[in-house]
């Protein structure tokens, strides 16, 4: 019911015909949460988004910016004041703060831990330290550790002694007295055992911590594997760290995802980014496919003599390079999903090739029969339905080899494949479906 309600709130406060007024705003806003708000502000025209914004009490801005996409969050902050900035994120987790910090500008990063105490700014500093996409970017350093010659009565007394355990604590982390990570001992295990027994005794050390250099997209396959809801960081001496919650490895599945399904058109930005933002970020892949249209353009070109003798030839054209287009999205869309999810090696990359191909045989019989058929009652000729038929069946063998080749050819060469393998997919498809059936045409027909 209060899921509804406040669904029906952020309509409301998004309604232009609504006409609210400032304090019926700031009502609405009092009942959503800090995720509701931020998802108010990136659904919001920048001007409505800078209004609702401002309506924010100060101790609120720091969780609503850190729910933000970077882009959103950066355009919001770069309104206020250093000081507001400082007051309102000093109660956010140390994960939180380094993910707003790490993006400002350094002058402006420097004055705002100045402003704080000078255990948080070495938490912090700590925290800038790691790249933003490894563990070392993610982790928090809210941990519980315990020795392993300690009691569970002595776990249980120093857990009641703390006024509140860490958000998604689940377990709590068993070092030596050098700090060196042991192993791991879930809640669940001290609420259940003898409480004479020792740590040593029931702890786990089955699952190793993770270090603090691991990719972000690898701890979120670790998470999802062992179904973790917190994990210990260590560095390279093997000392704890941090810990990592389950909560910022949604983060990054979730902002992983986003970037595939935009870099598949090229775009990257604010869905309410001003004309200029928008147009400047979309330009590059514009023109790389306005270069891409230009080579299929002179394929055609070639057989421009051929064109003019048979004009029908030019009506036909893009069924071939159509489907061959569309089949080769589908190779590359499997493929860019294999890849995030890593489960794409060279083990297995042979039989996905030879299965795909399998697919687009099959395909390519069906199909090039469908449109033999259509061309031979179209035009009542036979050559061209049997060489419009074969042309489908190489375009479309093509367009495997290229959804798979491409992706993998551009990892190779430390480039993302979602961004731009659509548009290399797609020219390869058109050039070879233009040549196939012209080339055809030209042996045949003239």
């Amino acid at each position: 019911m209060e899921i509804k309600e406040n669904k029906e709130n952020l309509k409301i406060i998004l309604d232009d015909s609504s006409n609210l007024s400032v304090n019926q705003i700031r009502r609405l806003l009092n009942d959503m949460s800090s995720s509701e708000i931020a998802h108010a502000l990136e659904s919001s025209p920048p001007k409505q988004r800078s209004i609702i914004f401002s309506l924010l009490e100060t101790e609120e801005e720091g969780d609503v910016l850190f729910e933000l996409g970077e882009e959103i969050q950066q355009d919001l902050i770069s309104n206020i004041s250093n000081e507001e900035l400082s007051e309102a994120v000093k109660e956010l987790e140390l994960d939180e703060i380094v993910d707003i910090l790490q993006n400002l500008p350094e002058e402006r990063m420097k004055t705002i831990l100045s402003n704080m105490s000078k255990v948080d700014r070495q938490r912090i500093e700590m925290g800038l330290t790691f790249p933003e996409n490894t563990a070392g970017g993610l982790l928090n350093t809210d941990v519980i550790s315990v020795r392993p010659n300690n009691s569970i009565k002595e776990v249980l007394s120093y857990l009641r002694d703390q006024k509140e355990l860490p958000e998604s604590t689940d377990k709590i982390f068993v070092v030596n007295n050098d700090n060196n990570y042991l192993g791991e001992l879930p809640i669940s295990k001290i609420i259940t055992t003898d409480p004479v027994m020792n740590v040593r005794e029931i702890m786990e050390t089955d699952i190793p911590a993770i270090d603090v250099n691991l990719e972000d997209k690898d701890v979120a396959t670790i998470f999802e594997r062992n179904n973790l809801i917190s994990s210990a960081v260590i560095d390279h001496k093997g000392q704890l760290i941090g810990r990592i919650t389950i909560d910022d490895v949604v983060d990054v599945i979730r902002e992983d995802a986003d970037q595939n399904l935009l870099g598949m058109a090229g775009v990257a930005e604010d869905t309410f980014a001003p004309p200029g933002r928008a147009a400047k970020s979309r330009v590059f892949w514009l023109a790389m496919n306005l270069v891409t249209a230009f080579i299929a353009a002179s394929t055609i070109n070639i057989f421009q003599d051929v064109i003019d003798k048979i004009v029908y030839l030019a009506v036909l054209m893009p069924i071939v390079a159509s489907m061959g287009g569309v089949a080769a999205t589908q190779t590359l869309t499997i493929v860019l999903r294999g890849l995030t999810l890593e489960q794409i090696n060279t083990s297995n990359i042979k039989w996905l090739f030879k299965r795909e191909l399998a697919v687009s045989i099959i395909n390519g019989i069906v199909l090039s029969t469908l449109v033999a058929i259509s061309t031979y009652l179209w035009f009542q000729d036979y050559t061209l339905a049997v060489l419009i038929a074969s042309a489908l069946v190489i375009n479309l063998i093509s367009s495997v080899i290229a959804g798979i080749l491409v992706p993998l050819i551009l990892r190779k060469l430390n480039q993302d494949p979602a961004i731009g393998g659509s548009v290399v997919v797609t020219t390869v498809t058109d050039v070879v479906g233009f040549f196939s059936f012209l080339g055809l045409a030209t042996i045949y027909l003239i």
